[in-house]
């Protein structure tokens, strides 16, 4: 367990900054749109589908923890990044489709 805190915890900080990259990149290329779409319900939102966001970051411990009781481990170990790496697009993905939903005039990509 104590590995898996110590691959996952430092990636988490490079995960959020991803996710608030996206939104930040929506949220000006929608300018001046955005700016009249943020309101204290909106902000709301956002905080929780960050929470969320970071719920569904805990998914990798499971897949982590799972194969390092088998006899996978070692190989495991040298290829958890690519777990990081795909989690992560997935993730902005989503995040993208939220942002164009929040700021986009239209609502739509």
């Amino acid at each position: 367990m104590s590995d898996a805190l110590r691959y996952w915890e430092p990636r988490r900080i490079v995960y959020n900054a991803l996710l608030a990259l996206v939104v930040m990149v929506y949220f000006v290329i929608n300018w001046p749109h955005s700016g009249r779409a943020v309101s204290l319900e909106g902000i709301l939102w956002v905080f929780i589908l960050a929470v969320l966001a970071n719920v569904c970051y805990c998914a990798a411990y499971l897949g982590d923890l799972f194969v390092q009781v088998s006899g996978f481990r070692a190989a495991w170990q040298k290829w958890r990044w690519v777990l990081f790496l795909v989690g992560g697009a997935f993730a902005a993905i989503i995040t993208r489709w939220f942002a164009i939903g929040f700021f986009s005039p239209s609502g739509n990509g």
